[in-house]
């Protein structure tokens, strides 16, 4: 999620959303939505059905086990010959979905898809890769930010599309604003080791730039600091949905059997994604592999299976993001929204972890 494993926030930025606006409109204005173009191929000369995901970053650690699943011939035994599409700074994640390019596609959170179905777009979330956000506040012993209330007083720097996360945390803790200091920063967090600033913003994934701020580093991530936020959000079109559940069921057995592939090979899941990305770290890589299992497994997992979500969390996340008006233009209900259907096909074959 960087993301879970790159650097990028969770959240969509002004631009990112307009871009969503403006493309639903041009839908809207062909007559398409996402029932219009086909969302899988026909099947290649070894009976395989065509089918693509787009990803809304990078591929990297955040998804090695869907890496996994088309290495190690996963989705050849489901009869799927599927093809990732990376995202990055500028990619929509969205509309190709919509628009048939992609019958799956992987937001970096829960907020993500949230905020896309509450400006009206068709989407059905039906798995959630992580278990929580790896999105967190970085600080230092000298300024410590363990609690919510330590933010009190003190200077705070974040990308602007993660700022709302902050604003979250300070609704939900009632924390009056006033009384942080809140200023925009890149991707670089020097500003903490310098003094400049109290506290950075990052990923727990995202090791590399962790390492900046040194071994006596605190991290708060957004889930201890009480905001619900699943990562990793497996969706698809709402309007194809129903006739593509079978198809679907079959791609989360082969991304579930490639994660829990993941979790009992590591080193080898590591080696296999390298090569696969050579632009990857394999050192850092191997250092961050621990974290991304204990958020992709855990206790929940451990009954559930991996890719389970909490019907209950999304709703409070849902009653949050409504409480300081992040909605465009519907509060999303979750029967829309989300689906256990999959997850329900697929009990037996996801593995159960933690």
């Amino acid at each position: 999620m960087g993301k879970p494993g790159p650097d990028r926030s969770l959240v969509s930025s002004p631009s990112r959303r307009d871009m969503l606006r403006a493309s639903a409109a041009t839908l809207a204005g062909l007559g398409l939505g996402g029932g219009a173009l086909a969302s899988i191929g026909p099947a290649d000369a070894q009976g395989l059905t065509a089918l693509k995901v787009q990803y809304d970053w990078l591929m990297s650690n955040g998804q090695i086990g869907d890496v996994i699943a088309e290495k190690k011939g996963f989705f050849a035994e489901q009869g799927l010959n599927v093809s990732f599409v990376p995202g990055g700074p500028n990619a929509q994640t969205v509309p190709p979905v919509l628009t048939g390019q992609a019958l799956v596609g992987q937001l970096s959170g829960t907020s993500q898809a949230l905020m896309a179905y509450g400006a009206g777009r068709p989407v059905k979330m039906f798995a959630c890769g992580y278990q929580y956000s790896p999105y967190a506040f970085i600080s230092l012993p000298r300024a410590p930010i363990r609690i919510p209330s330590d933010f009190v007083g003190k200077t705070v720097a974040v990308q602007p599309t993660g700022r709302f996360i902050l604003d979250l945390i300070l609704a939900q803790h009632r924390i009056d604003p006033a009384k942080v200091r809140v200023v925009n920063m890149g991707h670089d967090m020097t500003a903490l080791t310098t003094g400049q600033v109290d506290a950075v913003t990052g990923f727990i994934t995202n090791t590399k730039a962790m390492q900046v701020v040194g071994p006596d580093r605190i991290v708060m991530t957004s889930e201890s600091a009480g905001i619900t936020n699943y990562a990793n959000a497996y969706f698809t079109s709402s309007e194809t949905y129903e006739a593509q559940k079978p198809v679907l069921a079959r791609f989360i057995k082969a991304v579930a059997k490639g994660w829990g592939w993941a979790f009992q090979n590591r080193a080898e899941a590591i080696d296999i994604l390298c090569d696969t990305y050579p632009n990857l770290d394999r050192e850092i890589e191997r250092a961050t592999v621990d974290i991304v299992m204990e958020i992709s497994f855990d206790r929940i997992t451990r009954t559930k299976g991996w890719g389970w979500f909490e019907a209950e969390r999304i709703e409070r996340q849902i009653k949050l993001f409504d409480s300081i008006k992040r909605f465009e233009t519907r509060v999303p209900d979750i029967a829309g929204f989300a689906t256990h259907d999959i997850l329900d096909m697929t009990a037996d074959a996801r593995p159960r972890l933690g």
